[in-house]
Order: structure tokens, then C-alpha cells, then sequence
């Protein structure tokens, strides 16, 4: 092939490229605002569902460094691979804060991270928990978002949780999910990592 040949494929590469990208970056722009507010509806409805008693959910400057101190000293912890994403009071409609909703994550789950948010009462019993995120096995990990596992939580009041495979769990401990227990022993430490915010940070 000539040299004309090769600038002449190279000039109409060049130009294709150059059309995908402007097409991908006005996709992105008119569809990142829709996915934005989607995202922050999915994740106000998980907040209600662990704390359908708050009127409102905020937070200030002062809880979010707390996260970081907690995300850095959860790393000598025994809870594994977790973080805290973010968190919320919970108040009421004349502002009187009756618990926390935290957002927290394991990243060792079956199928990698599993997300939840975690409502939790002022005396520090848990209120309930929600998936926001896990893509774990369809009739084994995924029974974790069943009330079944996930409504075990609500009541408890321990600084933090452990799996059990008996079947007969105590105050502080979670029945597996039979087959599951990776999912259960994930889902069980993002709780803790919630909790461990909760009990030993100053915010």
C-alpha cells in the first residue's frame, strides 16, 4: 500500500474515533444527571426502610472525618475487608436525632462487595439493615436480602455480631445462610463496621 493509503486509513480512524467520543461524552452528560438522582432515590428509600420513624436524615462536617478515622482504624479490626461509606442521623420532625442510618460495605462477599445501609437506634440496638448493593448466587447469597437473614439483625444490641452455622443463634451472633456462609459472614462484618462507628467514634 501506498503512503497516501496509510495516512488516508489513518484520517478516517482519527475521525471515527474522534465522532465516538463526543457521542460518549454527550451520552454520559444527558444520562449522568438521571443516574445521579435514581442513585439518591434508591438510597433515601433504603434509608427509610432501617429508619421508617426519621422525619429527615443529615449529617455535618464533624461525622463525615469521623469516617475516616473509623475506616482507618477498622483495619485492625477482625471484620475483613470493610469500610464505612457514609452517615446520617436519623431526627425527627422537630430535628431531635433518634439514631444513625450508616452506609457500609464488605469487600469479601462470594461475588465481591455487598453494600448496605444499617439503622441504628440511639441505645445502639440495630433497627434494621437494607441491601443497596450484592451480586452474590441467585438461591444461595442473594437469600441474605430475604427477611428470613437479614430481619435477624433488627433488636440486637452488641458492639458486634458473629455467624454461627447451629441454627440456634445468641444475642450476639447471626444464623448463617445455609450454603452461604462467605455472604453471611460479609454482610455480618459491614454490620460491625456500622456498628463499630456507632460505639467507638467521636462524631
Amino acid at each position: 500500500m501506498k503512503n497516501g493509503g496509510y495516512m488516508k486509513d489513518a484520517l478516517i480512524l482519527f475521525v471515527i474515533t474522534l465522532i465516538s467520543g463526543f457521542l460518549l461524552g454527550g451520552a454520559y452528560q444527558i444520562t449522568k444527571d438521571p443516574i445521579d438522582k435514581a442513585t439518591e432515590a434508591a438510597n433515601l428509600a433504603a434509608y427509610k426502610k432501617v429508619f421508617p420513624e426519621a422525619a429527615d436524615f443529615i449529617s455535618d462536617e464533624k461525622m463525615e472525618a469521623a469516617i475516616e478515622t473509623c475506616n482507618t482504624e477498622l483495619l485492625s479490626q477482625n471484620f475483613g475487608k470493610v469500610g464505612v461509606d457514609n452517615a446520617f442521623q436519623a431526627v425527627d420532625g422537630s430535628g431531635s436525632v433518634q439514631g444513625y442510618v450508616i452506609t457500609s460495605h464488605s469487600d469479601d462477599s462470594y461475588s465481591g462487595v455487598v453494600q448496605i445501609s444499617v439503622g441504628i437506634k440511639e441505645d445502639g440496638s440495630i433497627n434494621g439493615i437494607e441491601f443497596l448493593a450484592i451480586s452474590d448466587t441467585p438461591g444461595l447469597g442473594l437469600k441474605a436480602k430475604e427477611p428470613a437473614f437479614k430481619g435477624q439483625y433488627a433488636g440486637k444490641n452488641q458492639e458486634s455480631l458473629t455467624v454461627t452455622k447451629s441454627g440456634n443463634a445468641g444475642d450476639g451472633e447471626i444464623n448463617a445462610i445455609s450454603g452461604a456462609t462467605i455472604t453471611s459472614s460479609a454482610v455480618t462484618n459491614a454490620v460491625n463496621a456500622a456498628l463499630y462507628y456507632v460505639h467507638n467514634i467521636d462524631r
